[in-house]
């Protein structure tokens, strides 16, 4: 694989503002302690890997194992754990793959659906609480340009995966 080439302009500096504030939200959000603080006001039981496989389940169509380890960045091997411990749980099943009856895909079930529900409104209530001061306007202002930023980094890693030379912008590692 070729070495990752950078621009040779320096980034601006409201990009290595956006970057910085962007590690911050990241390590925030990925404290093992505001783990455990969410799962408790959500009432689910489950680690940080779970929690990720759970949301990117609920957030596709069903995936095979593989596509899975993919869009998380882990190993297979991960998945396969977290997928095991997911539908002893009750929370994930394999269905077969529409498009090949010999793979299986990774699918959420009702009490899948609503644990994910619960962690999603668990955050959506403690990002109203820190955000509570905000008006309504700054607040579609935060979300629009969030969602921009996002589909921008969305679409420059589709390029990425054609042009072998480019890197992923800062904070989508």
């Amino acid at each position: 694989m070729p070495t990752p080439q950078l621009p040779d302009a320096p980034a601006s500096p409201e990009v290595i503002e956006i970057e910085r504030a962007l590690t911050r939200i990241t390590y925030l959000s990925t404290r093992a302690r505001q783990h455990d603080r969410l799962m408790a006001l959500a009432g689910v039981p489950l680690d940080r890997a779970a929690v990720a496989l759970l949301r990117q389940v609920a957030d596709s169509e069903p995936l095979r194992p593989g596509e899975l380890a993919t869009r998380l960045g882990v190993e297979a091997s991960h998945v396969t754990r977290t997928v095991q411990q997911l539908q002893k749980a009750g929370y994930v099943t394999r269905v077969p793959d529409p498009d090949d009856r010999r793979a299986q895909r990774i699918q959420l079930t009702d009490a899948g659906r609503q644990a994910i529900d619960k962690i999603r409104d668990a955050g959506a209530r403690g990002m109203q609480l820190a955000l509570g001061d905000w008006s309504p306007e700054e607040l579609r202002q935060l979300a629009t340009l969030f969602h921009r930023m996002v589909d921008d980094f969305l679409s420059y890693a589709i390029d990425d995966e054609s042009e072998p030379d480019a890197v992923a912008p800062a904070g989508t590692a």
